[in-house]
């Protein structure tokens, strides 16, 4: 009797795995629908959409991008947090919605880490530090000893509170063991132009944004937020080499599934997602708009939320914000 249990219980497994092997063969059987968490057509939508055209093609199905707004990405990450786990509802998450937000709410309705599983970083977006040419430093570490001199004298504008442009500052004040002044903003938008206008002193925006800035002389950029330079403006100096070793604070783009979705079609997106991310038409459309492309593997970009949470939480923690 044991021994026709056991025999019975390997067929069962072997027919699951079979099961499971015949769906990831047959799929996609019906639309594939990435959920973008904010509203058309910011950065995240549409790098989610030239993602879905491409996966269109290779996957032979329908790949649709549908937005759910609301919350601070909150709703549309916990809708797909409680979706199937069958490969057919994805979201195009962010650093935000993995790293940021489970830090900012005391009551967040999903588990950033335990309710997704990764299936690859797309792409990244550094930040360049900017300042305003009236304050007299050329360097990171000239700026760090001025705010040293004058601490709590220097202001800096974001795009409001736990906002990637805050953050990149947060991150930047308590490694260098400086004091400055947060001026939230709606946006970075209006804080640009105040920036420009001589009212403010300092802030991180995304690398398109400042370029047309920068090469006008209206902002003074002295360093970008990623490890390794931008492809698009490699005579700016990262923020690590000139003045803050180890430094990064980048806004990440990738797609994650529930968790329990088979790790079969985790793989073939994956795989997938990587190749696409590596044709050069749309590699050199990503360089063109600031953007760095990734195309990484589960476990890599597992690696790199796990990563990010920890140090962003450790951030908001020490700085004392809240939501709600």
């Amino acid at each position: 009797m044991v021994g026709r249990g056991i025999l019975v219980a390997w067929a069962a497994a072997c027919l699951l795995q079979c099961g499971m092997a015949l769906a990831a063969d047959a799929y996609p059987a019906k639309p594939v629908r990435i959920v973008v968490p904010f509203a058309a057509g910011g950065s995240t939508d549409i790098l989610a959409r030239n993602i879905a055209q491409r996966l269109n093609e290779v996957l032979r199905g329908p790949v649709i991008v549908e937005n759910r707004p609301g919350g601070g990405a909150v709703v549309g990450a916990e809708y797909v947090a409680k979706s199937a786990p069958d490969g057919y509802t994805l979201l195009m998450g962010t650093n935000t919605t993995h790293a940021v937000a489970p830090h900012l709410y005391s009551k967040l309705p999903y588990n950033a880490l335990r309710d997704f599983i990764a299936i690859g970083e797309v792409a990244n977006n550094p930040q360049f530090l900017d300042v305003h040419p009236s304050i007299p430093v050329r360097s990171v570490k000239e700026l760090i000893a001025l705010a040293r001199a004058r601490p709590g004298q220097l202001n800096y504008g974001s795009a409001g509170q736990g906002s990637a442009s805050h953050m990149a500052m947060e991150l930047f004040k308590s490694m260098a063991k400086i004091d400055l002044v947060h001026v939230p903003y709606k946006g970075t938008g209006p804080a640009m132009i105040d920036l420009l206008g001589g009212h403010l002193s300092l802030m991180f925006d995304v690398v398109l944004t400042t370029l047309p800035y920068m090469k006008a002389g209206k902002v003074r950029v002295l360093g970008v937020s990623s490890l390794t330079r931008a492809e698009v403006a490699p005579e700016v100096p990262t923020i690590a080499e000139t003045g803050l070793p180890g430094y990064e604070a980048l806004v990440w783009f990738g797609l994650f599934a529930p968790a329990g979705t088979p790790t079969e079609l985790v793989a073939r997106l994956s795989s997938e997602i990587g190749n696409i991310v590596r044709q050069p038409k749309l590699r050199e459309t990503m360089v063109l708009q600031g953007l760095t492309p990734v195309g990484s593997s589960p476990s890599e970009f597992a690696a790199r939320v796990s990563k990010d949470n920890a140090v962003w939480g450790k951030v908001i923690r020490e700085a004392g914000i809240k939501l709600d």
